[in-house]
């Protein structure tokens, strides 16, 4: 009889959110491959590997096309059309995938072959010195150059004015989370990840800075 009831007991007992915990389960194994090493996350590593400067370009031109639209959807800046999907989509995809993703591979890849083997403190703060004052200000120069271009400019004076505008403001923004990101990738990612790592990163800050200009700009043109 004490057999019957425990496995009567075993078998009515719910356990508390179990579904949930499962299907939260299902979807890390998913996404990671757990042991299996079979998720999405391994098969994208799995082609950074294999294919890293077209897999690198596929992220970046999705992530600057992702940023142009949840931008405009953020700062309520619809196209004359009455949507978020403008001309400026596209055009955010091909500076991310034939500009932003091969200058990146070049730069983090010279990078890590001058620190490739150094792993002392002092190379780790020398990395990042060479990563802010060197690298930074070519890629943000390239970025607002590349920015001016999109926005309309046709003419090396109007594509300079732009670039001169935008430098500084733009330099302290990466002085201040390009150390944290680079010091983040030194300790815990491995180096085939560090330019979609960067992507990411630059995908959250350049959707803020994007999403903010835009509503400057519709203010300006509500005050005319």
């Amino acid at each position: 009889m004490s057999v019957k009831f425990e496995k009567e007991t075993v078998r009515e007992t719910a356990i508390p959110g179990g579904r949930r915990h499962e299907l939260a389960h299902e979807m890390g194994e998913r996404f990671t491959g757990g042991k299996g090493q079979t998720g999405y996350l391994a098969a994208y590593l799995q082609q950074l590997q294999s294919n890293p400067l077209r897999t690198k370009m596929l992220t970046s031109g999705s992530l600057a096309a992702l940023q142009e639209v949840l931008a405009s959807w953020i700062a309520h800046d619809k196209s004359k059309h009455g949507h978020y999907i403008s001309s400026r989509v596209p055009k955010m995809a091909v500076y991310g995938a034939f500009i932003s993703a091969p200058l990146g591979h070049l730069l983090i890849s010279i990078l890590q072959r001058l620190f490739a083997g150094r792993t002392s403190l002092k190379a780790k703060i020398l990395q990042i010195l060479v990563s802010n004052l060197i690298i930074s200000p070519i890629q943000n120069t390239v970025y607002l150059a590349s920015m001016a271009v999109i926005a309309g400019a046709r003419t090396f004076h109007q594509v300079r004015a732009t670039v001169k505008a935008g430098f500084m403001p733009v330099m302290k923004v990466s002085w201040v989370t390009s150390p944290l990101a680079l010091a983040f990738a030194q300790k815990f990612l491995p180096e085939q990840t560090w330019v979609p790592f960067f992507n990411i990163i630059a995908f959250v800050i350049g959707t803020y800075i994007n999403a903010h200009t835009k509503k400057k700009r519709l203010a300006a043109l509500r005050k005319k």
